[in-house]
Order: structure tokens, then C-alpha cells, then sequence
């Protein structure tokens, strides 16, 4: 069987001796003796111009030995011989675990010699960037994203978009007959261009939080890989790994490609992801040597040969036509989107009510037109007329629902989400479940890890004993005690050591624990780690879980055929199997009971935990504080308990171990930089620099998220109460509406967009940690909001109502220049209800408001876009334009909401939330 890509005139062997196709062969040996030929004679060249030069004949050898060699051309050539493996042959090997065809090929060495790989350092650096030309990258084709044009048919499909849309078509062609087509398409026009205007907004916006979830969701499926280059162990992306690279293996990692099993001890793949079997499978170099892309590590350690990368591994067949669902909904989405149906139930009621009655009227000869005269009069009125007429009836009654339904809430919800993702990755927050961001700001519990998250993840050996005393030099150790003590270092550890030169300080790759031993036995007992295993060999290895929380090695001496074995880990666990222990000068003394208690007493055991009833555990939980030396168990069991007492759990964690709490958890948060892959793939969040700043600052974002939301929320329904309650009164009262389609769409749109960018950004603030949780079960809509929202709603409908039925005598105007004044004024006091939409309980409006200039942006924008309403677009927008008088009295009646702001929040509310553990 081979691996090469054949010809006719190729003549392939595939042994270790001969690997390149014979014309490849004949074309080496040719070009090396043109070389070898035209280097002899260049000495003959310059010896004869010597010669010339020199009164006296030079003594010359009796031969010449020309050694030529062309190191970079061999090494090109072998890099050019990488073109011809066969990779379909070799891809289906590993995917279908063919251990009978490895075997005809001559196994994983024969693999690695064909992929010009050093088993032992791997790759060169250099080549790297022709083998992913040759053998492609280490990336997934993701399916095509939706297109912008998808957007718009989105939000078309809106079933208040589709009336209106027929209303505004049907009015157009009614207009134009009846009034031509110079004066008749204003109105049926003007809601087509704001219906328009609705829809290209909406779809702008979802199109770009779309693209930007995207981006998100590719930056974290980058993960760290450590390779073997140059014969140094370097960390790079799991998108440069290339075919041949040499993979460093250990509990928790991915497997980043798909490739074959080099070496290594007690190496165990979780491929459930894959096969859909939870059982671990048991990889070694005899009977499965096969290593899938996308499978966990979950035991021993280990180095692959990687074979094919991307698209050309199983995962990456899967991959293809499985993509991250970036339309997730949130738990707060699901809320709102119950309470938008609720609101929109109300607004659909209230619109009927007003066709009825407004039809009612009109059919009635109630209705009147501008000139007071009666618009219906039985069969004498045109047809047209009264289909006119129709056709405005039912386009107020459904602006009515369009205005009803906060349409905004979920574009908040989006908005605001998209945006604190943004920050947070600026924060060192890579999110990688949305709902994470908004359960963060509920959280009332968390537990945290203490090594690598309170801690730095920096550790040092600061004490060193033997038996009951401290030993402080390195003198001090007998040399038989040393000698065993260099062996347990040097061979019972994951951990390498890498001196490049004898002159520089060496470093050292592995966990924190065992950096830090390794640190200890190389710079301060000055041991020579790679001597040591050179003059070993491992029999046997016992890796370190968390559930035997020790490690051990079976080994013995090149020169002797004695077997020892070397044990560490979890102090009461190694306490447990000794027998013997050594004291400082290097006496062997015996282990007695009363001894071990000695040392038992010095380790602690925070198993009670775990022994107590489901009752006790309950009862104490709020209690505890801190946990010491926890199983995996343990911590699942911990937060099981707080999340049955109501509590929404947090949890920060870094190893495989903490994997089962991190999923059990409302939120999980894991460590990017120490942080296993399963323990990444397990949470919610993953903290790229370890530290415990970046969980608070997760907190802060959490919290504002959820804050920011009610703010739009208590923004948005007062809104829709002032609309539906205005709109409702004067149709049953006067059967017209004060407010156009065109007006209500606007309203609709500055609302629900602009309104919804403008509260969404607003940044965390220090207050925000000043207040406990919201917890599981508040509501949404806090009595706070529904003080505020209803006292604003109140005041807005007072004065509106106020001006519909007395406007006209009190401005002495015209009804056009009334209807003009109640659009211009509840616009105005949107805008400025906004500020106060900032603060729900805090009398300071304004605080902070320099910081965010969006918002400052945004009130400038809706500002100006009304002036333009009002004062250009009359055609448009159905308004007269106002003189400074009518503005100002517009403007300070919208002003007035800050000082009734202000008042109601001295209103006290009782508000009772659960504290943050």
C-alpha cells in the first residue's frame, strides 16, 4: 500500500530507505554532480590565476577532497516530495481507525518519515507555511451567513408591516384618482417611504449585531496548542497547527486535528462529541493509535503526529454543515417577548375598538371633515369617497397596533447584548453564551476556584521537609535521599525542560504546579532534569486526575534491574500508601500510626461536606464560606444546593475537574490562559487573563445589561400608554386621531430604534455594585418602573389631551397647526423623558452623561430629525410649521417631565432583594 500520489513512469517504493519517486531521484543526483563539477573547476580557475601571480611554484597537496553538500536544496527536495502523499488514503486511515492499513504502511514512524517529521522535535518553524499550502489550514467552511436581503424579508413578513403596506398602496391609488398625481400620492406615499424607513433600520440593525455575534463566535473557537518546532515546545493557535506537526497532549486539552498516537502513558479521549458514546476510549501505539479533531483528553498525556487538519478531518466533515445557532434566545428575550405579545394583545383590543368606533361614526354621519361639513351622506357619497375614507380608518387603527407593539424590546435586548460582548472582550471577557450576559447581573452566589483565579496561577516552592524537619540547603540532603528525590522530579512529571544553551535560563513548560517544581529542582538544587531521564527508562505511568489526585511512575535504572516506583500528589493520599519515611540525615525510619496521625493532623480532610444528609447540606449551605481540598463531587454538590434555595450560582474554574460544576452552574466561568479545554468548553464566559478583576468586571456588565434593559422597557411602555390612550380618547370622542400613520411611524421608529441604541449603551457604573442581585424571581417591570412609567404616561396624556380638546383656543390656531403642537410636543417629551429613562431611582439624571456620547449623539439627531419634520417635510409628515412661541411652549412643556421626574421618586417603593454571597 502507499501514500504517494502515482504516474505511469513513477516507480514508488515506500520502505525507509527510498522514498521519492525515481525521477525525483535521478533529477537530485544530476543537479549534485553539476555542482560538485563546477565547483572543480572553479578551484582549477583560481589555483591557475595563483599560480600566475606568484614568483615561486607553490608546493600543492598530492589531492584535493571536495565534500560538497547542499543542505537547503536536500531539504527542499524532501518538502517537495510532500506534494506526492497520497492524503485522501491517508485521511481515510484515521477516520475509519484502519489499524491494518497503518500497519501495511509501516506503521506511525513510517508516517512521520513520509511527512519529513522528527518524532521527537518535530517540525521546523519554517516549513510551516508550505505544508498548509500543500496540505491546507487548520480551518472549517462555515455554511454561508444570512444576507442583508434576508433581513429586509425578515422584518416584511411583519404582519402590521403588510397592512399598512396594503392600506398605504390602496390610499395612493385613491388619492391619485381623486385628487391627480401632482397632490394625491402624498398620503399613501408617505407611509410607503416611513414603512420603508422601518424596515431598512430594522434590517440594518439585526444584519450588523448578526455579523458581529459572528465574529465573536469564531474568536472563540481559537484555542491554544502547544506543538513541538525546532525541537522547542511552543504555544500556538489551533488555526496554524499544520500536517507533521508534533501535539503535546494533557488532561483537558482538544484535540486539535486528526493524526496518530506517538507517544506517551495512560492517554484516554472522551470521543462522545464525535461517536455519541460517553465511554473513554484508550489510545496507545499498538492497538488504537487514532486521535479524532474535536475529542477531549480525559486522562494520562501524550504527543500525536498530526495527519490532516480542517476540512480534511472527521470533525471538519461535520463541521461543514453544522453551524453555531447565533439566533439563540436569551431568557430575558423569552420574557419580553411575552410581554411584547401581552402589550400587543392590548394594543390589537384598543385598535379594534377604535376602527369600530370610528367606522361606526363615520357610517353614522358623525363625522365631520376640516371644513365641518359631514363626510358620509348614504348613497349620495361617492364610492370612492367612502373608500377613501375606509382605507384612513384602517391605517390609523393599524398604526395604532404598530405603536402598541414594542417591537423595540427585543432590538434593546440585541443591541444591548452586541454591545456589552464588544466590551467585555476589551475587558477580557470572551463570552461565549449570550443568555451569560444578562444571568451574570442576577447572580447572588459565587464560587470561585481559588488557584489561578484569586490567585495568579504563579506558584513556588517555598518550604521543603524532610520527615518532620525543614530542610533550608540544598547540602543539608543526604546524597541517596537526593538521588531518589532527582528521580521522583525529573521523571514523574508532565512538565519539560528546554535549555538551548548552557548559559541561558532554561524553560520550563508544564502546569503551575509543576513549573514550580521543576524551578525548584533546577535552579535551586541545580539538577540536570534531561540527564536524569536519560539514564532512565519509564516502565510504567500513572497519571494525575482529579479524582486519584496522584500521579505515579514505575521506572528503573539503565545499569540495574531493580524497579522503583516515585508517587506525588494530595498530601493525605500519599500519607496513605507510605510506609516509611526519610529524616534529614538520610535515615530510613518506619511509619508508626502514632506518626501518621502527627502527620494527618497537619492535612486537613472540608469530606464532611460530602457525608452530610440532603437535609443537612440545605441547612448549612448558606453558611459556608470556604471549601478546602474539594472533590469535583464536592463542588457540584455545593452548587446544586444554592441553586435549590433559589440561588442563581456563578462559578469560576480552570481544570477538567471543575467541569461538571461549570455546566451545573447558572453561569460558568472559566480560565482562558490556564484553563483547560473541557473546563472552556464547559462554561459560559471565558476569562482570557485569570483574573478575579475580570469576573467583577463580568459581574458589573452583567448587571448593566439587565439595568439597561428596564430602562428602555419603563422608556418604551410609557410610550405606548401615552399613544394607545390619546389615540383611543379622541377617536371615541371626536372620531379622528390626532396622530397620522406617517407621525406614528416616526414615533415608532425614533422609539424604537434610536431610543433603543441610545439606553443600550449606557456604561456600568460603581452604583450598580452598591445594590444586592436582582435574583431569579423579580419581575421584569419593578414596581419602581411602573411608578415612573405611570407617572410619566399620566402627565403626557393630561397635556395632550388638553391640547386636543382646548389647543386650538388657547394658541388661537387652526386644527392643522393643534394636530402640528400635539405631534411636535409628544415627540419632545420622548426626547426628554429619555434623561430621566437613565436614573430609575437616583435624582441625578445627568451624572455620567458626558461619558457616553452616544447618547448625547442620538438626542441631537432625533432633535434635528424632528425639526425637519415639522418644519420641511410638511407633505411628508402632515404638519404646519410652528413660530418660536409654539416651539418654546412645546419645549417647555416637554421639559416639565424632568422636575415631575424627580418628584415621583421620592414616592417610597418597597423593593426587597436576596444579597450576594
Amino acid at each position: 500500500m502507499t501514500m504517494r500520489s502515482r504516474k505511469t513512469s513513477d516507480n514508488i517504493t515506500l520502505d525507509q530507505e527510498n522514498l521519492i519517486p525515481e525521477p525525483k531521484r535521478n533529477q537530485r543526483r544530476w543537479r549534485i554532480a553539476y555542482t560538485a563539477i563546477y565547483f572543480t573547476r572553479l578551484l582549477v580557475s583560481l589555483s591557475k590565476k595563483a599560480l600566475e601571480r606568484q614568483t615561486k611554484i607553490l608546493r600543492s597537496l598530492s589531492y584535493v577532497a571536495v565534500d560538497v553538500h547542499d543542505d537547503t536544496f536536500q531539504h527542499e527536495n524532501k518538502l517537495g516530495s510532500l506534494t506526492h502523499v497520497d492524503q485522501r488514503t491517508l485521511n481515510d486511515i484515521i477516520k475509519e481507525k484502519n489499524l491494518e492499513s497503518l500497519n501495511k504502511l509501516g506503521g506511525v514512524i513510517q508516517v512521520a518519515t513520509i511527512l519529513e517529521t522528527d518524532v521527537k522535535d518535530g517540525t521546523r518553524e519554517a516549513d510551516a507555511a508550505f505544508r498548509r499550502d500543500v496540505f491546507g489550514a487548520n480551518r472549517f467552511k462555515k455554511p454561508p451567513s444570512k444576507s442583508f436581503l434576508s433581513f429586509v424579508i425578515e422584518a416584511c413578513k411583519d404582519p402590521t408591516i403588510i397592512i399598512l403596506l396594503v392600506c398605504a398602496i390602496m390610499s395612493l391609488v385613491f388619492g391619485i384618482k381623486q385628487h391627480g398625481l401632482k397632490n394625491g400620492w402624498y398620503d399613501g406615499g408617505s407611509i410607503i417611504v416611513a414603512v420603508v424607513l422601518v424596515i431598512a433600520v430594522s434590517a440594518i440593525s439585526n444584519f450588523k449585531q448578526s455579523k458581529q455575534f459572528e465574529k465573536l463566535s469564531d474568536e472563540s473557537r481559537d484555542i491554544t496548542v502547544q506543538v513541538v518546532r525546532d525541537g522547542r515546545h511552543n504555544h500556538i493557535s489551533i488555526f496554524d497547527v499544520v500536517v507533521g506537526d508534533v501535539v503535546s497532549l494533557k488532561i483537558g486539552d482538544q484535540i486539535p486535528a486528526d493524526g496518530l498516537f506517538l507517544h506517551g502513558y495512560s492517554l484516554k479521549v472522551d470521543e462522545s462529541s464525535m461517536t455519541g458514546e460517553s465511554d473513554h476510549v484508550e489510545v496507545n501505539g499498538s492497538e488504537n493509535p487514532f486521535l479524532l479533531s474535536g475529542t477531549k483528553v480525559t486522562d494520562g498525556f501524550g504527543f500525536m503526529l498530526v495527519t490532516s487538519v480542517g476540512m480534511n478531518t472527521a470533525w471538519g466533515e461535520m463541521m461543514s454543515s453544522i453551524s453555531r445557532d447565533l439566533d439563540e434566545q436569551t431568557p430575558l428575550q423569552a420574557r419580553l417577548n411575552k410581554l411584547t405579545s401581552y402589550i400587543g394583545k392590548v394594543g390589537l383590543t384598543v385598535a379594534i375598538l377604535v376602527l369600530a368606533v370610528m367606522m361606526i361614526r363615520y357610517f353614522t354621519g358623525n363625522t365631520r371633515d376640516d371644513n365641518g361639513r359631514k363626510e358620509y351622506y348614504g348613497s349620495k357619497t361617492k364610492v370612492s369617497d367612502v373608500l377613501d375614507s375606509v382605507v384612513s380608518i384602517i391605517a390609523a387603527a393599524v398604526t395604532i397596533v404598530v405603536v402598541a407593539i414594542p417591537e423595540g424590546l427585543p432590538l434593546a435586548v440585541t443591541l444591548t447584548l452586541a454591545y456589552s460582548m464588544k466590551k467585555m472582550m476589551k475587558d477580557n471577557a470572551m463570552v461565549r453564551k449570550l443568555s451569560a450576559c444578562e444571568t451574570m447581573g442576577s447572580a447572588t452566589t459565587i464560587c470561585t476556584d481559588k488557584t489561578g483565579t484569586l490567585t495568579l496561577n504563579q506558584m513556588k516552592v517555598t518550604e521543603f521537609c524532610l520527615g518532620k524537619e525543614t530542610i533550608e540547603d540544598k547540602t543539608e540532603i543526604e546524597s541517596e535521599v537526593y538521588q531518589l528525590l532527582q528521580e521522583g522530579v525529573a521523571l514523574n512529571t508532565t512538565g519539560t525542560v528546554n535549555k538551548s544553551h548552557p548559559n541561558l535560563v532554561p524553560e520550563i513548560i508544564g502546569s503551575p504546579t509543576e513549573k514550580a517544581i521543576l524551578s525548584w529542582a533546577v535552579m535551586d538544587l541545580g539538577m540536570d532534569i534531561n540527564e536524569t531521564k536519560g539514564k532512565c527508562e519509564i516502565i510504567h505511568v500513572e497519571t494525575f486526575n482529579s479524582e486519584k489526585k496522584r500521579s505515579g511512575v514505575l521506572m528503573r535504572k539503565n545499569s540495574e534491574k531493580a524497579i522503583h516506583s516515585h508517587w506525588k500528589g494530595a498530601a493525605e493520599m500519599i500519607l496513605a500508601i507510605c510506609s516509611n519515611y526519610y529524616v534529614r540525615n538520610g535515615e530510613l525510619r518506619d511509619l508508626n500510626e502514632e506518626e501518621k496521625m502527627q502527620f494527618g493532623a497537619i492535612i486537613q480532610k472540608g469530606v464532611q461536606f460530602r457525608n452530610y444528609s440532603p437535609a443537612e447540606r440545605i441547612a448549612k449551605i448558606d453558611n459556608i464560606q470556604v471549601m478546602a481540598r474539594s472533590s469535583p463531587f464536592d463542588k457540584l454538590l455545593m452548587v446544586q444546593c444554592l441553586k435549590e434555595k433559589g440561588h442563581v450560582v456563578a462559578v469560576t474554574g480552570d481544570g477538567t475537574n471543575d467541569a461538571p460544576a461549570l455546566k451545573e452552574a447558572d453561569i460558568g466561568l472559566s480560565m482562558g490562559i490556564q484553563g483547560t479545554e473541557v473546563a472552556k468548553e464547559s462554561s459560559d464566559i471565558v476569562i482570557l487573563d485569570d483574573n478575579f478583576t475580570s469576573v467583577v468586571t463580568v459581574l458589573r456588565w452583567g448587571r448593566c445589561v439587565y439595568n439597561n434593559i428596564q430602562k428602555f422597557i419603563q422608556f418604551q411602555l410609557t410610550v405606548n400608554v401615552a399613544a394607545l390612550v390619546i389615540n383611543f380618547v379622541a377617536a371615541v370622542s371626536s372620531g379622528k386621531v390626532p396622530l397620522t400613520a406617517v407621525q406614528l411611524l416616526w414615533v415608532n421608529l425614533i422609539m424604537d430604534t434610536l431610543g433603543a441604541l441610545a439606553l443600550a449603551t449606557e456604561q456600568p457604573t460603581n452604583d450598580l455594585m452598591a445594590k444586592p442581585p436582582v435574583g431569579r424571581l423579580e419581575p421584569l417591570i419593578t414596581k419602581i418602573m411602573w411608578r415612573n412609567l405611570l407617572a410619566q404616561a399620566l402627565y403626557q396624556v393630561t397635556i395632550l389631551l388638553t391640547l386636543q380638546f382646548k389647543g386650538k383656543a388657547i394658541f388661537g390656531v387652526d386644527e392643522e397647526v393643534k394636530n402640528t403642537l400635539i405631534f411636535n410636543t409628544f415627540v419632545l417629551c420622548q426626547v426628554f423623558n429619555e434623561f430621566n429613562a437613565r436614573k430609575l431611582e437616583k435624582m441625578n439624571i445627568f451624572k455620567g452623561i458626558h461619558k457616553n456620547k452616544l447618547f448625547l449623539a442620538i438626542i441631537g439627531i432625533t432633535i434635528i430629525l424632528q425639526v425637519l419634520m415639522v418644519e420641511l417635510l410638511k407633505k411628508f409628515a402632515s404638519t404646519e410649521r410652528l413660530n418660536w412661541q409654539q416651539w418654546g411652549a412645546c419645549i417647555a412643556i416637554a421639559v416639565l417631565s424632568w422636575p415631575i421626574g424627580c418628584l415621583v421618586k421620592c414616592i417610597p417603593v418597597s423593593c426587597k432583594r436576596t444579597q450576594i454571597h
